[in-house]
């Protein structure tokens, strides 16, 4: 019998008393788009470094096509054609996307260029070649990915989230060309948490949970609700339904904003009209790249209006144009940005002063000395509410899982109990179970009376979560749509420019 492309038996890892994995055995098949499954702090991540030779194993062995396999490095393992991409990039800000590529990739500039726009144009993975990455929202940065593992020529393909920066038209597009690459001889380690994605493109999947395997499945032979159990071991909640409510103050509006950003590689906004009011969730749709890194700048204040814009951006009813991030938070405005490390969180410092970040006016401070004791009970109180996976309060952020450092950070915004919330991208990598809590927690905030805005990629979560949505689209919002009254091929054709058709009588 032909042996597997990569094989591993006993894989075990530990860090401290922490032990990622433990005992892993998995089989890769020649040929073949595997799943791995897992909740946020399952192993999943430290399994796909030790596969790319980012860290090195404390036992077991692998086989590569059958022979031993030791990789002491990701440079190895791209020798011996395995690829990755990474939940948290490994790019250069400073430098251009051909400049990050050519790291890998040998080849001249404009060759490589041009390469790279084919594969953008063949995958639905644009992006613009020249164009520095610390000018790059998330979805874009994971496009550069992306592209930089397919010009590798990779044997084995490790796919972390592929899908979260595409529309719907555009997922299977790429589920047909990673179809092509493992009919043409490409292996696939596909993770991701759309339960129905892993039906639809794996051959097989495999399951873990704190760190050990506990199934070995084909995932097109269960439902998502059968995988999400073994996931995560118990039945998964019902969504929670929003409660029927009549127009409330308005917490948020925006009047005809035009705003053209400083950096030269940013998108310039036109005529942007929005409203959130309290007791409501407004969903922003729309392809990572198209403005939403600029409007949600804007939004928190990290992008003051000039003189002349002012009267454009309202918060409870004042203008807020020209006011700062603190001035903002001041009026009861909370946000969660899309990047956890380095905006939501520091990654070197601990879960509580980290909490202290934004938290510091609920009586964190004492005499304007850190009161240690109440910023720890704040840090604890926000680890157990939201399920964050950390051995303690003062574990550095950088330590946790991106699923339970993205709860902490939500967690910690909602504990401000804010008037108005803004959550860009608030389940990104997040897995099912946290993303369902998450989801529940907006909602039931909502329910409540909160106003509530949440820029996402992910269409099922937008039309799970809010009652109105619009799309952005090269910096012009389409106008509201009733998600009630809306189908997702709708919004999908909004995402890619095209005026919707209207629905079959």
């Amino acid at each position: 019998m032909t042996p597997p492309l990569l094989s591993l038996r006993g894989i075990s890892k530990s860090y401290g008393p922490i032990k990622a994995n433990q005992g892993i055995d998995l089989d890769v098949a020649d040929r073949s788009i595997h799943a791995i499954l897992g909740e946020n702090g399952a192993g999943k991540s430290t399994l796909m470094k030790l596969i790319y030779g980012v860290e090195q194993p404390d036992d077991g062995t692998a086989t590569w096509q059958g022979e031993p396999l030791a990789l002491a490095s990701p440079a190895e393992a791209r020798k011996q054609g395995i690829g990755m991409v990474f939940q948290h990039f490994s790019l250069f800000e400073t430098l251009t996307v051909v400049e990050n590529i050519r790291l890998v990739v040998h080849g001249k500039t404009a060759e490589l260029t041009e390469r790279i726009r084919t594969l953008g144009r063949d995958f639905g993975l644009e992006v613009d070649p020249l164009a520095h990455v610390h000018a790059l929202s998330v979805g874009e940065r994971q496009r550069v990915e992306i592209i930089r593992c397919l010009m590798t020529n990779p044997k084995l393909l490790i796919l972390d989230e592929p899908t979260s920066v595409l529309p719907p038209q555009l997922v299977e597009r790429l589920f047909d060309t990673l179809r092509r690459l493992r009919d043409g001889g490409v292996s696939i380690l596909f993770i991701s948490h759309k339960l129905e994605e892993i039906r639809a493109i794996c051959d097989r999947a495999t399951i873990l949970r704190a760190g050990r395997v506990t199934g070995n499945v084909d995932p097109r032979e269960h439902d998502a609700h059968d995988l999400a159990r073994m996931m995560i071991g118990r039945d998964m909640p019902e969504p929670m339904p929003a409660e029927p409510r009549t127009g409330g103050d308005k917490q948020l509006e925006i009047i005809g904003l035009n705003h053209t950003p400083d950096d030269p590689f940013a998108v310039p906004l036109a005529d942007i009209n929005l409203t959130v009011r309290a007791g409501e969730i407004l969903g922003i749709a729309g392809v990572s790249g198209n403005g939403q890194s600029e409007l949600a700048a804007l939004i928190s204040g990290e992008t003051r209006l000039s003189r002349h814009e002012k009267d454009r951006i309202f918060m409870m009813d004042a203008d807020v144009g020209q006011l700062g991030p603190a001035a903002r938070r001041a009026r009861g405005f909370a946000f969660v940005p899309e990047d956890r490390l380095g905006r939501g969180a520091v990654p070197e410092m601990s879960l509580v002063l980290n909490g202290l970040l934004t938290a510091h006016p609920l009586k964190l401070l004492k005499n304007g000395l850190v009161d240690r004791a109440q910023a720890t009970a704040f840090a604890e109180t926000c680890i157990r509410d939201y399920d964050v996976r950390t051995p303690g309060p003062q574990t550095e952020a950088g330590a946790l899982s991106g699923g339970n450092l993205q709860k902490f950070i939500v967690g910690r915004e909602i504990m401000l109990a804010p008037k108005l919330l803004f959550v860009a991208q608030p389940t990104w990598g997040v897995d099912i179970g946290a993303a369902s809590a998450i989801r529940r927690r907006l909602i039931a905030l909502r329910n409540a009376g909160m106003a509530i805005l949440v820029i996402s990629e992910e269409l099922e979560e937008l039309f799970e979560l809010a009652d109105t949505i619009q799309v952005l689209y090269h910096g012009r919002l389409s106008p509201p749509l009733v998600t009630r009254d809306t189908r997702p091929e709708e919004i999908g054709r909004y995402m890619m420019g095209a005026k919707p058709e209207k629905a079959d009588a």
